[in-house]
């Protein structure tokens, strides 16, 4: 099946990105951010998960946890092309929120095909959030690397690198049964769950270890089935970021420029001089390359399925690289200030470094295309 034309970007996927920039333009700019994640720059601050609660339920009532929950399963169904134009906008202004998690969350139970995968994916149309519990203490997203067992109904063990582990409801975790992998549904508050928080760069994003000490589950796909399921899932999951770091990246050449036309030096502004001009220029290009693949990707999940990883490790590659790019030219650029607390580029520098190496930076995202294009 061939992709449509404009990667089958129409109406409804304009609306949802247009409401999207309208909603967080108002209640996520640059100064509620700032006041939200960067009121404290002491280094011993509390590690806190700084969010918004309130502005989570208005996501919900938005209707952004169905996108990409199945019809079948009471949510809207969207392509996969307005989950990115969503990821999109809120990459570009950093939202705090665990939207992205349970995004990847989605992707994984509708893989599932259980009843019970089905009944969690209705708890997130619902409004409750979830994150992927997935990752060994290595780093490794393989699952069949997981430090989780499963014996019966029952989970020990840790999960690390859990994104928004303190923002969520539940956990969807992989678990070693034998030498096979499931996928099991926790909830974080339940009984023998610990999560230790670990403190990270990123302010607008928490991470932390979650244990597992002989924890009641319910499985979502059985032993041998989990790894199937997260392994589809995965071409959505990386388009899903790549589009958070193309607005992320966005926002850093966007902010630059504007810096650039004001900051005067020689008797110029600055964006007279080419020293200037170029970085500029080069991470306008970077940027478009990485939409242009993100959008491929998001489209071929739905049009073109076996072609899906690779675009979509294509498009996490490109993006990786464009946001590490446009971060590091916006700190420079904004040349004594751009370094300090005060100066709002280094929230977006730090999540979208975070980003870059979240799931497989570029080099492990191309290690992995490299077979795929040279046979």
């Amino acid at each position: 099946m061939a992709q449509p034309k404009d990667f089958g970007f129409g109406s409804e996927e304009q609306m949802i990105r247009a409401s999207a920039k309208k909603f967080l333009d108002e209640h996520c700019n640059v100064e509620k951010l700032r006041a939200l994640v960067a009121g404290d720059p002491r280094p011993e601050r509390e590690n806190k998960a700084a969010w918004d609660e309130t502005l989570w339920n208005k996501c919900v009532e938005l209707g952004w946890t169905q996108l990409a929950v199945p019809e079948a399963a009471g949510g809207a169904g969207m392509k996969m092309v307005a989950i990115a134009a969503l990821a999109e906008e809120i990459g570009r202004h950093a939202f705090p929120s665990p939207i992205l998690s349970t995004f990847f969350a989605t992707f994984v139970l509708r893989e599932c095909g259980t009843d019970a995968a089905k009944a969690a994916l209705g708890k997130i149309t619902e409004g409750a959030p979830m994150t992927l519990a997935i990752t060994n203490a290595g780093g490794s997203w393989n699952a069949l690397d997981t430090d989780v067992e499963a014996k019966g109904d029952k989970l020990s063990g840790t999960a690390s690198f859990v994104q928004d582990a303190r923002k969520v409801k539940f956990f969807v975790v992989s678990a070693r049964s034998g030498k096979d992998v499931g996928l099991y549904l926790v909830p974080a508050d339940g009984k023998g769950v610990s999560i230790k928080a670990d403190r990270i760069v990123d302010l607008t994003r928490d991470q932390a270890r979650v244990e597992f000490k002989d924890v009641a589950a319910t499985a979502l796909a059985p032993a041998g089935q989990g790894g199937k399921a997260l392994s589809k899932a995965l071409p959505s999951i990386l388009t899903t970021l790549a589009a958070d770091l193309v607005g992320g990246a966005e926002w850093a050449l966007q902010t630059t420029v504007q810096y650039a036309k004001v900051r005067e030096q020689f008797g110029h502004p600055i964006g007279f001089f080419q020293a200037v001009k170029h970085p500029l220029v080069n991470a306008m290009i970077a940027i478009d390359q990485a939409k242009s693949l993100v959008y491929n990707a998001a489209c071929a999940i739905d049009t073109e399925p076996e072609e899906a990883e690779k675009f979509a490790r294509m498009a996490k590659a490109a993006a990786s690289d464009a946001a590490s790019f446009a971060s590091d030219r916006a700190v420079q650029l904004h040349g004594g200030i751009g370094f300090t607390w005060e100066c709002d580029v280094h929230i977006f520098f730090k999540r979208n470094k975070h980003g870059q190496f979240l799931f497989g930076d570029a080099p492990q995202q191309r290690r992995k295309l490299a077979p795929m294009i040279v046979r």
